[in-house]
């Protein structure tokens, strides 16, 4: 999909609201992926003994693995769709290294889209809202991949 100037622009305006908060808003994104898609959490070492979502808010590892991962889609994002340079070794390291299988970084990618859009929505909203209305509301986990590789449920 191309967008237009003045979607990239919308997108951008969007995405500064995230970067206000990077960390917190990954950290937000990251438990609601784990809440909505529990075998999710079975893919990070580092967060298997995560249990429940006091545990996952304050663990700093979980925050800073939020940031990574959002500073990594604001750069993508910031090439306004000329990003295959930094999107192709990202998704190599996370299939080959990781071991992650590319339905979860679409589940992933619609945790995130939601997101976006539940920002974008709440327009005001500050962070501990946000962090409300996006974990109280997670991506079910009954979703599943059809055969041209999107998310339906």
């Amino acid at each position: 999909m191309v967008l237009t100037d003045a979607e990239w622009h919308l997108v951008l305006n969007i995405w500064a609201k995230v970067e206000a908060d990077v960390a917190g808003h990954g950290q937000d994104i990251l438990i609601s992926l784990f809440k909505g898609h529990p075998e999710t959490l079975e893919k990070f070492d580092k967060f298997k003994h995560l249990k429940t979502e006091a545990e996952m808010k304050a663990s700093e590892d979980l925050k800073k693995h939020g940031n990574t991962v959002l500073t990594a889609l604001g750069g993508i994002l910031k090439k306004k769709g000329h990003h295959e340079a930094e999107l192709k070794p990202l998704a190599q390291s996370h299939a080959t290294k990781h071991k992650i299988p590319i339905k979860y970084l679409e589940v992933v990618s619609l945790v995130t889209r939601r997101s976006l859009a539940l920002l974008t929505v709440a327009g005001s909203l500050g962070h501990t809202q946000f962090a409300f209305h996006l974990n109280s509301n997670p991506v079910p986990s009954n979703l599943t991949l059809n055969p041209q590789s999107k998310l339906s449920t």
